[in-house]
Order: C-alpha cells, then sequence, then structure tokens
C-alpha cells in the first residue's frame, strides 16, 4: 500500500486524510519535515498560501519540499497548494515550491463569499465531477509539457505535468474521491518505476 501525506500545517487536512483513506491507500499528516522521506506521494492542501507559505519557513520545511519534487515523488496541490507548486505566482517576483511548469493567479474567481460549485469534465479522471471553488487561484499559463485537465469558463483549473498535480479547487470537500483516486494512481506508477 501506498502512503501519501498531506501537509498538516493549514486548511483541509483532515478531509484530504479521509479522502486518501476512502480510496484505498495510507495516510498520514506531516508535521515534522522528517516524514517526508517516508512518504511515497504528498497533498498540499488548500487554505490562504501566504499562510502555509509562513509555516513552511517557520518550521523548516522548504528544503525537504524541494527535494522531495527533485526525487520524482508525486505532488498534488489544491486551491492554494496549486499556488506553492507553481514555478510562477502572476504579481510575485519569487515562486515558493516552484515544481510545476505554470502561472497561476490567487483569488482568480473572487474573494469568500463569492465561492461556488461547477460541474467539471475532467480529462481521464472524472465527468460531472461537482469542483467547489473557495477563493480560488487559475492557471494563466501553462508550459509545454503541462497536460490541461480541466477548464471552467475558459480558464484552467485543473493540470498534471509528470509527477506533479494541481487544481484551482477542493477535491476534499466532497464525497466524490476520483481526483483522489487518480493522485494514488500516480504514487502508485512512480513508486513501481522506482523500485524497478
Amino acid at each position: 500500500m501506498v502512503k501519501i501525506g498531506v501537509l498538516g500545517l493549514q486548511g483541509a487536512v483532515r478531509e484530504h486524510i479521509r479522502a486518501i483513506e476512502e480510496s484505498g491507500a495510507e495516510a498520514v499528516t506531516v508535521k515534522q519535515p522528517g516524514q517526508l522521506a517516508e512518504l511515497d506521494g504528498l497533498i498540499i492542501p488548500g487554505g490562504e498560501s501566504t499562510t502555509i507559505r509562513k509555516l513552511i519557513d517557520k518550521y523548516s520545511f522548504m528544503d525537504g519540499l524541494k527535494e522531495f519534487a527533485r526525487e520524482g515523488k508525486p505532488m498534488f496541490g489544491t486551491c492554494a497548494g496549486l499556488i506553492l507548486l507553481a514555478k510562477r505566482v502572476a504579481g510575485y517576483e519569487e515562486p515558493h515550491i516552484g515544481a510545476m511548469d505554470v502561472t497561476v493567479e490567487r483569488n482568480s474567481f473572487g474573494r469568500q463569499r463569492e465561492s461556488f460549485e461547477a460541474d467539471l469534465d475532467i480529462n481521464g479522471v472524472a465527468e460531472g465531477f461537482t469542483a467547489i471553488f473557495i477563493r480560488a487561484p487559475h492557471i494563466v499559463e501553462a508550459g509545454e509539457n503541462v497536460e490541461i485537465l480541466a477548464k471552467h469558463n475558459g480558464r484552467i483549473v485543473a493540470a498534471r505535468e509528470g509527477q506533479f498535480l494541481g487544481c484551482s479547487f477542493h477535491p476534499e470537500l466532497t464525497p466524490d474521491h476520483r481526483l483522489t483516486t487518480y493522485f494514488i494512481e500516480m504514487v502508485k506508477e512512480a513508486r513501481e518505476k522506482n523500485l524497478v
């Protein structure tokens, strides 16, 4: 069984843990950088990207997160997690982890009160997936090796590049675990490649 961590600094950590377990994988809340070495994959949850970044720095996670990405281990960023994974953030000079070849714009669907749900078709993953958008970012530009998985009103809201998966919405807040299952399959494939 693969072991998937959820970065446990802020955001919908418990909901991601439940989604992973209900999808048949082992889930771990990651509170210490040393735990990263034990994982096959990592989810960076939604929340507030500035706050999560401050906590990443406070608890000395950044080097470990960048190393995790370099090792080819799968990472899945949801909402704020997508901002943290992106190589470019509109209006900011420096990225955070800077692993996924996308440019992301923060809060591009409005503030908290403009939160909404939309049914999406996620290419190769799910049709009619109910996506919950809360102060969501979107992908403004994607590099040539990035596969666009879903759009909403013409804006890119889910994408994959190799072992990196990112989405603008919160899949963990619904009982539909198809996107989490898709990530678990990515983790299994990556682990099998590394074991060969």
